[in-house]
């Protein structure tokens, strides 16, 4: 080899800056673990420890801690724990604002029409555009109109005189700005939220932003934290003698049209009344059963901002009242701009609230907004409870003199709402208030008040940001992940490695320290890049090892038959590593993987972007290793005469002489191969379908862990019973575990629903864990062994979006390969072949899936981990078939004697021995991870192991039969006529 000292020279500065990049993992660990040793569980103990030495050099006398940090190979939420979040902005909230919240029917049409015809994967703006040009068609109204974005918040940019398509481009403009802002606000809550290294990425163009918090615990918290517009206003109330005679009218109208209840509800609120102590005595409260409004409404007699108090499970009936239009129709002309909004819960066991009457007004614009803040600050009150302090800028605090002024004459009060809940409603005492500060005080807890100042100061979202897609894993269950996978590569490894040793001897050696060298610059990749690590990165390390030795396999391979052939072991080694020799094979086989792996990598998302890096990576790493430092070592020896053969006692007869027509029976494999196929179409798509995970119809999942053994079917049952819609409940790894899934109100968007689907899981399995409450049960605690251990969300938007990925990136999958295969073998054959290979394979295994599903102990769903195992299916089932093509090419090109398809065969019978070997460490690699890496990936597992199995089958007996079939007899003649004639 040329320039082996130049190679190696660069081996060994690879393999040092490799080692210098994981020391800063292995140091950022070690000073996490003292912090978690000195935190002792407190998790704010521990990131109030890892603040402290931000700042300390902790690595070299150079590095500080945070800095050793950023160098680091970060672990994914599913081996660290904590909460992923993907937030979808508003779109059509953001062009309402833009469009100055036009009454233009046409362009609320289009808004409508939008939400409801969006297709996957197309983002709102251009399902927005879509549906206003249809709305519009003949009505004259252009996007430029006065009434829809040509106004005067506009006026700057759009001239009543643009064209749809210039619009269009301002349009699109405004909406990133709006993501860009709400990314701005979002980063700086995040940053002040409590965890180590959170990570926030905005996600393209579609106004989705994508938010990891690792290590936190308290689900609902964060959830609060991230989708809170922060919407803060300031209003005046009315007293309860002013709305008393309403509501006494309402009151009586709905006697009309409401039923009256039974009796057995009468005690429904009875723990609501002893909330209002003396305040519920009033007639009106006590005649139960014949007063619809004020059988969920409990008004209040005395002075005050309160009117009322309402049961939390009727605060959607009581809405439903006020918002009729004959309820509407009753307002006295002084009550006519009335909203009635609820107080802050006092915490989540709360069953009742406050209902406060604002004075609105005809547009909806508060007398002062949030807008005038400069800061806010958790603090406590005179009292010695928490609140929250604020300071206004000039205008702000003139505003509220003029206000506090007001309300002390008319000795209302002042309701501070935000996002239309009311969190204090102080009355003024003291005349107006200078200065410009002021205090929101009430039922808070220290995290709530620290969360309230964080919203505030960061400023509020340009639009509604709805949770889409969620995932939380719990810290043990994330050491569980880690347990697993470092299980399943240490003894992958060593399989590998004594395979290698086992069949090539001597050979096998110099590959197993390519593997280790490989396994030392894939990790130092990632250090560099600053990649996460999840468990399906792990699963692709460790595939990696299996792909690392094939190279070599068929190096070794190639040296033999050279060997064979009488070469010198000088020049076997040269010629196996020339293009004429394995090198073609090796490139056109890792183009493949090459290009699924990049294909998996941009329509995948999280944790498979995750897989397909460490997998493109290792491509890369694999390659190097093993066509540049294997040949160092089979250099060295071959040039100081040392004997090396490629071969053990034990192995050396393997596939020599093996002479089998595969030819011959491809009426048989034709025929099993149809047969599956029809038997796995019928099962998809007539009989049972497939198992479609929440990734592909929506849904939320929660895994959950037992104090003993439980019955799937009857949970699920009583779960059904609680959300009104099927639940399914599956044993997930033991029977004390179960993975449960339902589509409760996934189409429902705010984090209010979230929180209500967590609690009506925690009412339908309390009986299950005696002694627990709520927050226990949904807090994802270090150590937690039982309850809630994790739990994800996809949303039906998102869910299409990934269906469609899905789809076009399996299709996109195959043409791409076959497309160049067909410019690298310039043959069609050769890529129909391998397309007929790769789409039996796929229908080969979804069909199993199909067949399977209800009966396996392990999950089978089709979500995105299934598709990222179809991919690599695809790309090493291409491989197989790239080896076998590769030599058929050759020996289609040289001279050896026989008819056309005694060429073929000979073909396929002297790569057996590479086929075989590059299939079965795959399979020795799959088959340990399927055992000891985790319940979470078995499935996915369990596709690529059976896909390798039906890949290497379907190289034989499928692509091979059809290549030959698919070329012409002419050619064939041509071949078989050029063979004659240099034997002859």
């Amino acid at each position: 080899m040329q320039n082996r000292g130049l190679i190696k020279f660069f081996a060994i500065i690879f393999a040092l800056v490799s080692i210098y990049q994981l020391t800063f993992t292995f140091v950022a660990s070690k000073v996490k673990s003292d912090a978690k040793a000195f935190a002792n569980g407190n998790q704010e103990k521990e990131i109030k420890y890892l603040d402290s030495i931000g700042k300390q050099k902790v690595f070299l006398d150079y590095f500080t801690y945070n800095e050793v940090a950023d160098k680091q190979i970060n672990k994914g939420l599913d081996l660290e724990g904590g909460i992923n979040v993907t937030l979808q902005i508003s779109v059509k909230d953001v062009l309402k604002g833009l469009a100055n919240n036009s009454t233009n029917a046409v362009f609320n049409k289009a808004l409508a029409d939008a939400k409801k015809n969006q297709q996957g994967n197309q983002s709102f703006l251009d399902a927005f555009f879509e549906a206003f040009e249809t709305a519009s068609a003949g009505s004259g109204t252009k996007l430029a109109s006065p009434d829809v974005f040509g106004n005067r918040n506009l006026a700057e940019e759009i001239k009543f005189d643009m064209s749809d398509s210039q619009v269009k481009a301002v349009i699109a403009k405004k909406v990133d700005e709006s993501v860009q802002s709400a990314f701005g606000v979002l980063r700086e809550r995040i940053d002040k939220f409590g965890v180590t290294q959170p990570n926030i990425v905005k996600l393209g163009s579609t106004g989705r932003i994508l938010v990891e918090l690792p290590g936190a615990k308290d689900v609902d918290r964060a959830k609060k934290l991230l989708s809170s517009t922060a919407q803060l206003e300031f209003w005046e109330t009315y007293k309860v003698e002013e709305v008393a005679s309403y509501l006494m009218t309402v009151n009586e109208a709905l006697k009309k049209t409401e039923k009256a209840p039974v009796a057995k509800e009468a005690k429904a609120s009875s723990k609501v009344n002893d909330l209002l102590v003396d305040n519920a005595k009033d007639s009106t409260a006590k005649a139960k059963g014949n007063n619809p409004l004020f059988d969920k409404l409990m008004p209040l007699q005395q002075g005050g901002s309160v009117v009322g108090i309402v049961a939390v499970k009727d605060t959607a009936a009581v809405n439903a009242y006020f918002k009729r239009a004959d309820i509407k129709s009753l307002l006295p002309a002084n009550l006519a701009d009335v909203r009635f909004l609820y107080g802050k819960a006092k915490d989540d066991a709360a069953e009742a609230v406050e209902i406060y009457a604002i004075k609105g007004n005809r547009t909806n614009v508060p007398p002062m907004s949030g807008s005038v803040l400069v800061d806010a600050a958790d603090t406590f009150d005179q009292m010695g409870k928490p609140a929250v302090s604020m300071q206004m800028n000039g205008k702000g605090a003139k505003i509220w003199e003029e206000l506090t002024g007001r309300v002390f004459s008319q000795k209302n009060a002042i309701a501070i709402v935000l996002d239309n809940v009311v969190y204090s409603a102080p009355g003024v005492t003291s005349g107006p208030i200078a200065g410009g500060r002021s205090e929101i005080s009430g039922t808070f807890t220290i995290d709530e008040t620290k969360d309230l100042a964080n919203v505030l100061r960061a400023g509020k979202l340009p639009a509604a940001a709805e949770i889409v897609q969620s995932e939380v894993v719990g810290p043990s269950l994330g050491q569980k992940a880690i347990d697993n996978g470092t299980i399943s590569a240490i003894v992958g490894l060593l399989a590998v490695m004594l395979w290698m040793w086992v069949y090539y001897g001597k050979a096998g050696t110099y590959a197993n320290i390519a593997l280790v060298v490989n396994l030392l610059f894939l990790f130092g990749v990632l250090a560099n890049l600053g990649a996460v690590l999840t468990l399906p990165g792990i699963a692709g390390i460790v595939l990696t090892l299996g792909t690392a030795v094939d190279a070599n396999i068929i190096i070794y391979e190639r040296a033999k038959e050279e060997l064979r052939h009488g070469l010198s072991l000088v020049e076997a080694v040269k010629k196996s590593f020339s293009w004429t020799g394995a090198m073609r094979s090796i490139i056109d086989a890792n183009v493949t993987h090459v290009l699924t792996g990049a294909i998996l990598y941009v329509f995948g998302s999280g944790p498979i972007k995750g897989f397909a890096t460490t997998l493109l990576i290792g491509i890369a790493t694999s390659l190097f290793t093993s066509i540049f430092i294997t040949r160092m070592f089979l250099d060295n020896d071959a040039a100081k005469g040392k004997g090396l053969s490629f071969t053990t006692n034990w192995s050396k007869n393997w596939f020599t002489g093996y002479n089998f027509d595969f030819l011959k029976i491809k009426k048989f494999t034709y025929a099993f191969s149809l047969t599956v196929t029809v038997v796995s179409l019928i099962s998809i798509f007539f009989v049972n379908g497939l198992d479609q995970g929440v990734d592909f119809v929506g849904g939320r999942t929660f895994q959950v862990k037992f104090e003993k053994p439980v019955d799937a079917a009857v949970v699920s049952q009583e779960l059904g019973e609680i959300f009104k819609v099927p639940a399914e409940a599956k044993v997930f790894g033991g029977s004390d575990q179960l993975r449960i899934t339902t589509k409760y109100k996934i189409e429902a968007e705010g984090v209010e629903v979230d929180e209500e689907v967590n609690k009506l899981l925690f009412d339908g399995l309390s009986k299950y864990f005696p002694g627990m409450d709520y927050k226990t049960f949904i807090t994802l605690t270090e150590g937690k062994k039982v309850g809630l251990l994790s739990g994800s969300k996809v949303g039906a938007a998102i869910s299409n979006d990934i269906k469609t990925n899905s789809f076009w990136a399996v299709i996109g999958a195959m043409l791409v390969v076959g497309l160049y295969l067909v410019v690298s073998f310039r043959k069609l054959g050769y890529s129909l072949g391998a397309v007929a290979a790769v789409a039996h394979d796929v229908i080969f295994v979804l069909g199993l899936y199909s067949l399977l599903y209800k009966i396996m102990p392990f999950h089978m769903e089709m979500d995105q981990h299934f598709i990222a195992a179809i991919l690599t299916v695809i790309g090493y089932s291409m491989n197989d078939t790239v080896i076998v093509f590769d030599r058929i090419r050759e020996f289609l090109a040289g001279n050896l004697k026989g008819n056309f398809n005694h060429i073929v065969n000979e073909s396929i019978n002297t790569t057996l021995s590479r086929t075989i070997n590059t299939s079965l460490t795959m399979i020795i690699v799959l088959s340990i991870m399927f055992v000891f890496g985790g319940e979470s990936i078995r499935g996915f597992i369990f596709a690529m192991l059976i896909g390798i199995v039906v890949g290497t089958y379907s190289s034989l007996f499928i692509a091979t039969p059809v290549l030959v079939d698919t070329l012409s007899k002419k050619d064939k003649e041509e071949i078989e006529k050029r063979h004659a004639e240099l034997n002859a």
